[in-house]
């Protein structure tokens, strides 16, 4: 057995010793969107701080638990903020919260964070579906021994972000009237905003948006045989792009704007996931 393993085999003893409920789909919230775990009919509610070795949130507007619950009539494990690599965390340490969900029944992962815009055609408010993304500028949370009871060695990344799930989204936003849009995200490492300058180059790259979570979750979860779709609120324009300064106050603040519409395409996405 892998060292992080049986680290978090010990961590689903600890979930188990609280519940027995096992999750069909996992979702993870970013800032400012936690409002969709208050729709979840709870059945436990477990701060990360209870489980051993497990990282914790030292980030306003995360609040640092699992919710494990109903919504919709499906089963959800819900992750009520999430950790970074910027809080100085390691990678397979940042990724752990996901590994556990898998570890617990989840099949498939809801990935959602709030970002900047590098194409200048979205704009503050949008939801934009993951096409794919670009983690080249973080290490790899695979790094260093396998986790074989996970995944293989050299695991295909040919498509991280579900095209099934994708395909959904889309009928839903229509049905809601939410304007459809697609991205590739890349994860810069933080917890800085990005330069002007950086954020011209992450467009040369082919890069609509730009955030500090969501890619390593994703090749952590692709790793372990998951499917995955994300979901990102652009909460403002990135430097160069827009005009004026980034704050972290800014990002939540249009993430709340945003949360009625993103309640509702999540909401009923999982339904039909």
């Amino acid at each position: 057995m892998t060292e992080i393993y049986a680290k978090l085999t010990e961590c689903m003893e600890a979930v188990r010793a609280v519940t027995p409920f096992v999750p069909e789909i996992a979702l993870t919230l970013g800032s400012g969107l936690g409002d969709i775990a208050d729709n979840i009919v709870a059945e436990a509610t477990i701060p990360y701080a209870m489980l051993p070795y497990f990282p914790v949130s030292t980030v306003s507007g995360h609040d640092g638990a699992f919710v494990f619950g109903t919504l919709g009539g499906r089963r959800i494990a819900a992750m009520r903020g999430r950790v970074h690599y910027y809080e100085g965390y390691s990678p397979e340490e940042v990724v752990m919260p996901v590994r556990l969900m898998r570890m617990l029944g989840a099949e498939k992962l809801i990935l959602t964070n709030v970002s900047g815009a590098v194409n200048p055609t979205f704009g503050v408010g949008d939801l934009i579906t993951l096409k794919g993304h670009i983690a080249s500028f973080v290490p790899s949370p695979l790094r260093g021994e396998n986790a074989e009871e996970f995944g293989v060695r050299f695991p295909d990344m040919s498509e991280v972000y579900s095209a099934r799930i994708r395909g959904i989204i889309r009928d839903i936003a229509l049905k809601l009237g939410i304007e459809y849009k697609e991205g590739v995200y890349l994860q810069a490492p933080g917890p800085q905003y990005e330069t002007p300058e950086e954020v011209r180059a992450f467009g040369l790259l082919g890069a609509d948006l730009v955030g500090m979570s969501t890619a390593i979750e994703a090749v952590a979860a692709k790793h372990a045989g998951m499917e995955i779709c994300g979901i990102s609120c652009v909460a403002n324009m990135a430097c160069g792009v827009g005009a004026g300064k980034l704050t972290h106050e800014e990002v939540k603040e249009a993430a709340a704007r945003s949360a009625p519409a993103f309640v509702r395409l999540v909401s009923e996405l999982v339904e039909r996931i």
